[in-house]
């Protein structure tokens, strides 16, 4: 089963949230399951355009940060159980609330062939590396930042990349850098890789609707 919910977590009928969608409006689904820092800046972005907007963010982790993020910001989202993405996708319920867009924001499930084939080119997700160097299963986080700290090397950053059904395996869209110093920590890095991530995921997101 899955559940929609509004901030104050009653459930919602698509009936009623759907009167109020714009149709000429772009909508974006964000899949996170963690404390959503990402997915804020993505809302914050796009809060005052009438042509892009978060219309609901999808999570896997019912204790997430990210939900509160939803509930602050009076955004539905949707939690979701593996077995049911890895047979439907919740494609329904993504059209359901006209989403055209998926944004990938530290959402750690591998995304299933249905729900990649049903939004083609349409979904995306930021890697905290210099894809194709760093990725693949169990690379998320500090996990990463360490790799890239033991190996020495001299500079990370991140990869916007689209999403196929390997792990951090698409087409890569963009990819930009910050240093790694000698004394760096798993730390230390993550706040340059989240500077990154705040600065250009964003406007990345932007310039593909556009």
């Amino acid at each position: 089963m899955c559940t929609i919910f509004f901030y104050n977590q009653k459930k919602l009928s698509n009936k009623n949230y759907s009167a109020g969608i714009m149709k000429d409006t772009q909508h974006i689904a964000i899949f996170a399951s963690g404390a959503g820092s990402n997915a804020q800046k993505i809302i914050d972005y796009f809060k005052n355009s009438d042509k892009i907007k978060v219309g609901l963010i999808v999570c896997n982790n019912p204790t997430a940060g990210v939900l509160k993020i939803a509930a602050h910001e009076n955004i539905p989202f949707l939690l979701i159980e593996k077995k049911r993405l890895n047979d439907t996708g919740y494609v329904s319920e993504l059209k359901n609330y006209q989403i055209n867009f998926i944004a990938l924001a530290g959402f750690l499930w591998k995304i299933p062939s249905v729900l990649i084939n049903a939004f083609k080119n349409k979904i995306i997700n930021i890697h905290p590396a210099l894809l194709p160097a760093y990725g693949g299963k169990g690379m998320y986080g500090d996990a990463v930042h360490e790799a890239i700290i033991a190996a020495k090397e001299k500079q990370s950053g991140i990869t916007i990349h689209y999403v196929d059904e390997k792990y951090d395996h698409g087409k890569i869209i963009f990819q930009t850098t910050c240093s790694v110093n000698d004394d760096e920590t798993a730390e230390s890095l993550a706040k340059k890789i989240h500077q990154l991530e705040h600065a250009f995921y964003p406007k990345e997101i932007e310039k593909l609707l556009q």
